[in-house]
């Protein structure tokens, strides 16, 4: 499947998306670029490019568990 990236006028955006609704899922995914959608992307895009340029720093799996069981810990207490 390939992902394709469109900036369209306001007067043909209805348009467009009434002729992409006619395909089914299987055929067209829309996918909404949310301003959450940019950031998670941004930042994804980062982080892939810190491991390309060696810049990247990475922990052990005891570290993650641990740092995870703490975040859960502190959420739970603010619940």
């Amino acid at each position: 499947m390939h992902t394709v990236r469109l900036r369209v006028n306001d007067g043909v955006y209805d348009k467009l998306l009434g002729l992409l609704s006619k395909f089914s899922k299987d055929e067209v995914e829309i996918i909404s670029e949310t301003s959450d959608f940019v950031k998670n992307q941004n930042y994804l895009s980062d982080e892939l490019n810190e491991i390309l340029d060696g810049k990247a720093r990475f922990i052990e799996m005891e570290e993650a568990e641990l740092r995870l069981e703490n975040i859960i810990k502190k959420h739970e207490s603010s619940i």
